[in-house]
């Protein structure tokens, strides 16, 4: 049931990014406009993370899950019917999307402490790989989804069709069953004062968060907010479409990988995987054509993948089960915090000095933080638990 709701809602969020983006370039052509409604569902989903990791912990997951989903299903309606009606603007959609951000801060650091709860944690590595399949499988079917929608039929119809995957993966949460757990019993402060004293005390926690602070940056500003931009103006929008198909067939890929390697140092091979983002930022730069941005867009998936797969199976067997949720809302917290500058000044930053300048400059910054991470022996060395 978990699968299938996620799964569900992964769909329409794969389609969601697509259809919002070009929704606002369809009210105005401007990178900068892009940006501002683009931040404003980050900024929210970062002031109220750290409430989502405490709330969480403290109510049953898959409740707030439910909640968290209707609010989204119900945000992406209103947005669908601003865009279809013709009366959509930047304002609306960006305090549409505000609303929207603050929902999903409840249910990144949910969603985290699911499956630990109904997986023995020798068999997380395998149940995250699973998982992360039926992810990979959503994005792909989103983004060929997306692709159709929004180059025969606008980006109106690809919002609604994200409301409505909101209100079934809700209905499908609300059947789901998960065990009891003891729940903490303080303060709002004194709850988040645990959270973060188990985040501060595993420093492979903290430094892969750092790095994820700046990447994050590089990645919004370079990829999601530059690029369909880049697109728009180059290989078309059903050729991004493409493009996100192809980075959820990685993902894909990389689920059937990790499902037969369960590598023993998860954290070695998940930021080394990060390295095939470079790919997707160079061909922006010098080749946006959809060739070449599918293949590269099918190695970002394997190296996200990857990567995401060894950070949730080294958190699920490394934290506690009952402070998985906070220290997931810190993780959150501090990878997506710069995200919203990246959003907010590369439109700026791509007039001043060129869309191509920015992609090489990110490609160039990407690559230097992911080895200066790796080299950190705690996160070099860190074992799987059942190994």
């Amino acid at each position: 049931m978990f699968v299938s709701a996620r799964f569900v809602s992964i769909l329409g969020s794969t389609i969601a990014p697509v259809a919002l983006v070009f929704a606002v370039l369809d009210v105005s052509d401007s990178a900068s406009a892009v940006g501002i409604v683009l931040a404003a569902r980050s900024i929210p989903n970062i002031v109220f993370m750290l409430i989502g990791g405490v709330i969480a912990d403290r109510l049953p997951r898959h409740l707030v899950l439910v909640v968290a989903n209707t609010v989204s299903g119900l945000t992406q309606g209103l947005a669908a019917a601003l865009v279809l009606s013709g009366h959509a603007t930047i304002w609306q959609l960006a305090a549409i999307e505000a609303v929207n951000g603050t929902a999903a801060a409840f249910v990144m650091p949910a969603m985290t402490g699911i499956l630990p709860s109904i997986v023995d944690r020798a068999e997380l590595p395998q149940a995250n790989a699973i998982a992360g399949f039926a992810r990979s499988a959503a994005m792909i079917g989103g983004g060929a989804v997306a692709g159709v929608i929004v180059g025969l039929t606008g980006p109106g119809i690809g919002l609604a069709v994200d409301g409505l995957s909101f209100l079934i993966g809700a209905f499908l949460l609300s059947r789901l069953t998960i065990p009891r757990i003891a729940r903490t019993a303080g303060s709002v402060l004194t709850d988040l004062r645990e959270g973060w004293s188990e985040f501060v005390s595993r420093q492979w926690v903290w430094v892969i968060v750092l790095a994820f602070g700046l990447l994050n940056l590089i990645f919004t500003a370079c990829y999601q907010t530059l690029g369909p931009v880049i697109a728009d103006r180059t290989f078309g929008r059903a050729g991004w479409g493409l493009v996100s198909a192809c980075f959820g067939a990685g993902l894909v890929t990389s689920g059937v990988l990790m499902l037969r390697l369960r590598p023993r140092r998860p954290l070695r091979i998940g930021m080394l995987g990060m390295l095939l983002t470079v790919p997707v930022l160079l061909a922006l730069a010098l080749y946006p054509k959809t060739p070449v941005m599918a293949v590269s867009a099918f190695l970002l998936g394997v190296g996200f993948g990857i990567f995401g797969i060894s950070w949730e199976t080294a958190l699920g067997q490394q934290v506690p089960i009952d402070k998985l949720s906070r220290v997931a809302s810190y993780d959150m917290l501090g990878s997506f915090i710069a995200g919203p500058l990246g959003q907010l000044t590369v439109g700026y930053l791509a007039a001043a000095i060129s869309a191509k300048a920015v992609e090489l400059y990110g490609a160039g910054l990407f690559v230097l933080i992911t080895v200066i991470t790796l080299v950190v022996p705690s996160v070099w060395n860190l074992r799987r638990l059942d190994a």
